[in-house]
């Protein structure tokens, strides 16, 4: 992803100039707003914990000092956007775990709210920012004053604030980090899952269940007519026996929709075979794959090239195109391109972002490269885990 010139990188801003720019103003209004914004926090931290600890021999003191810990982790929220949006601090979101467990019981989420890491850190970055916030309004009104002063003053201190939200408000480590993007990619999962739910729902009502409504009709229709009208009943009888061989099609489509039973029985190299020959163009498939891997990986993989593939026939106009899967250590890779006139885009309409986040949810990566006037090359990159050690761990979860 190409950044412009004037958002800041991990590093930090642009050097600092002697004349005033954006970057410069923004430091300042952060600096500026310190003060309240400390007042604030300070009192709620040291009223949260007076209140909280006083009253711990009490039933309400601790489940006080829980919510209280919340709240320091909403106060956290609102200064990472603060630093975010006129620092240029890129931090990521700490995990959410402690708030989502109260599903396991009062008691579960008084623990995990008290012994929470984020919020305790959060508390402590607001009760130390009190005599901070004073000193850097009070410099940078001085300096507003003594201005050829104020762009190296701003700067000095708006780092030291840079410093203090990393340390004291980023994720504490790669495995906050890792459960963050985790909790991300669940949600993914489960808005594709209901996404394919409704469309499933929908080609059943509007397809198949329609014809068969009509089926019904039209056989109940000729059955009235069986005894005055033969050959009108056996007209009928004809119509209904087209639409059977319809809906069996429709049904056929939505199963293979659903999970194709050429990928069950022979695997990706027969499956992503049939696939290519429903293409509008010439596709030349490779397989080389030393076994198969587990089920739900292949189903991501086939299903990722089949919407590549649809993508080729729709908007490429490509003359051929090519699909290319192989393992190398533990990852799969699948290759698709085509000669056409390229240009397409993660934002194009043309479903990359959604496959790109379906790959993401299950730590794969998706990988675009089409210039325009082509030729276009996607690769993808999954995970790879046998299908031989899948069964096995499903087998020893029976047993247990």
């Amino acid at each position: 992803m190409t950044m412009s010139p004037q958002v800041p990188s991990n590093d930090g801003p642009p050097p600092v100039r002697f004349a005033f720019g954006r970057w410069t103003w923004k430091e300042v209004a952060h600096l500026l707003s310190n003060f309240p914004t400390a007042v604030v926090g300070f009192v709620y931290t040291v009223l949260m914990i007076a209140v909280g600890v006083g009253l711990a021999v009490t039933v309400v003191g601790l489940p006080l000092l829980a919510a209280g810990l919340q709240g320091s982790r909403l106060i956290g929220r609102a200064e990472r956007k603060r630093a975010r949006k006129l620092l240029g601090v890129r931090v990521d979101e700490p995990s959410p775990a402690a708030l989502g467990r109260r599903d396991e019981g009062f008691f579960a989420w008084l623990w995990s709210s008290l012994m929470d890491p984020v919020a305790w850190r959060s508390a402590l970055y607001s009760f130390v920012r009190l005599p901070w916030g004073i000193l850097t309004f009070v410099v940078t009104l001085l300096c507003l004053v003594l201005w050829p002063a104020l762009p190296y003053t701003s700067r000095l201190m708006a780092n030291a604030d840079r410093a203090m939200v990393r340390g004291l408000l980023s994720p504490s480590d790669d495995l906050e980090r890792r459960i963050a993007e985790l909790e991300s990619d669940r949600g993914v999962v489960v808005d594709t899952a209901a996404a394919d739910l409704r469309r499933i729902e929908r080609d059943l009502h509007d397809g198949a269940q329609a014809r068969l409504v009509a089926l019904a009709m039209g056989l109940g229709l000729a059955k009235e007519k069986l005894t005055d009208d033969p050959e009108a009943a056996a007209r009928m009888v004809d119509e209904a026996h087209g639409e059977v061989k319809v809906a069996l099609q429709e049904l056929r489509d939505l199963a293979r929709g659903i999970h194709p039973a050429v990928l069950t029985d022979r695997g990706l190299d027969a499956a992503l075979s049939a696939i290519a020959s429903r293409c509008t163009v010439p596709v030349t498939v490779r397989v080389d794959l030393p076994g198969r891997p587990a089920q739900a990986i292949e189903g991501i993989a086939y299903f990722t090239v089949s919407e590549l593939l649809q993508n080729v026939s729709k908007h490429s106009a490509a003359t051929r195109a090519s699909v290319d899967v192989w393992r190398t250590g533990d990852r799969l890779l699948l290759q698709v391109g085509d000669d056409g006139r390229g240009g397409a885009s993660m934002d194009g309409g043309t479903g990359m972002a959604g496959l790109a986040e379906r790959l993401d949810a299950v730590d794969g990566v998706f990988v675009l490269d089409s210039p325009a006037g082509g030729p276009t090359t996607v690769t993808a990159e999954l995970p790879w885990r046998d299908r031989e050690t899948e069964k096995g761990a499903a087998g020893g979860g029976r047993a247990a």
